[in-house]
């Protein structure tokens, strides 16, 4: 008897061991960088400028309800002050914008400014050029990355930057799948990891404040004030990349202490479909060549 509980216990104890082996980790520390607004008080409150049709109103709101549970910060949408197709940065506040701004390779992007350790503002881009096709075009990736890009402009980096393992049930997590519960919830809102990351990083108070701020006019620095660009090759060096490829994060350096950093998600459909027929024309170079020979 005494044998056969025995081996019940080790049996039990590698059951434990294997889900250990394959349960997603989620990142302790998923501060981006310590980048954080300079605030005086607790809560503040952040505006989001809505550069937006209708189709993202509902997607913005949602966003914006929910990373208004945060103890530290609320958030509000207001009209935004710059436009879709340029989508240019306003100082003290995030402007969150859509269009279609082409086959570029990304489906999503957030960029944050930055002198020292304080975000002085951001912009959060969706593109339709990649939300229009049949993969994207859902309410799941529309809410999910809507949500993961504004989250970035709190400071917040990703929980997980694995496609392929369970979701963590947070919109800072990626996925294959963002509807998908495995048992922790979709991943389509913040969790309760998001918000306690959020009271570390904005758990000190600053003697200054760059929410609702003007920018100071010296030294003076105009490319502050002007969109990176849609095309990856004007937001600077890539910083890093994940390992599967779909996750980047760029360091533009503006000079005087400016910087911009931007994070990018890959439409990884539309880049396989590029690979397929980059692949494709040069077997058929290859062929060509060979009946030359």
């Amino acid at each position: 008897m005494f044998a056969s509980q025995y081996s019940k216990i080790i049996l039990a104890g590698a059951v434990l061991v294997l889900a250990g082996a394959f349960a997603p980790a989620a990142n302790a520390t998923h501060s981006w960088g310590g980048y954080h607004w300079a605030r005086t008080a607790h809560p503040f409150t952040l505006k989001l400028g809505a550069n937006i049709s209708t189709t993202w109103g509902s997607y913005l709101g949602v966003a914006s309800s929910d990373w208004s549970q945060s103890s530290v910060l609320d958030t509000t949408i207001v009209p935004g002050l710059s436009s879709a197709r340029t989508c240019k940065p306003t100082a003290g506040r995030v402007e969150v914008c859509n269009r279609t701004y082409g086959y570029n390779g990304w489906l999503g992007v957030a960029s944050i400014w930055v002198n020292g350790s304080h975000i002085t503002q951001g912009t959060v881009k969706m593109n339709d050029t990649y939300f229009n096709t049949g993969t994207y075009n859902k309410p799941s990736w529309r809410q999910m990355v809507m949500c993961q890009e504004v989250g970035h402009t709190f400071g917040l980096d990703h929980q997980d930057e694995n496609f392929y393992n369970l979701n963590l049930g947070t919109c800072m997590d990626y996925t294959n799948d963002p509807a998908r519960n495995d048992g922790a919830g979709d991943n389509l809102h913040p969790n309760q990891h998001d918000y306690d990351m959020l009271e570390t990083i904005y758990a000190h108070l600053d003697t200054s404040t760059t929410v609702a701020a003007a920018l100071p006019t010296s030294p003076k620095n105009s490319r502050r004030e002007d969109d990176i660009g849609n095309d990856t090759r004007d937001f600077g060096r890539e910083l890093k990349r994940s390992g599967d490829g779909r996750v980047s994060l760029y360091e533009l350096d503006l000079g005087n202490g400016d910087k911009v950093l931007t994070h990018v998600l890959w439409a990884d459909e539309i880049r396989d479909q590029k690979n397929e027929a980059r692949g494709q024309r040069n077997e058929t170079r290859d062929e060509t060549r060979d009946r030359r020979k």
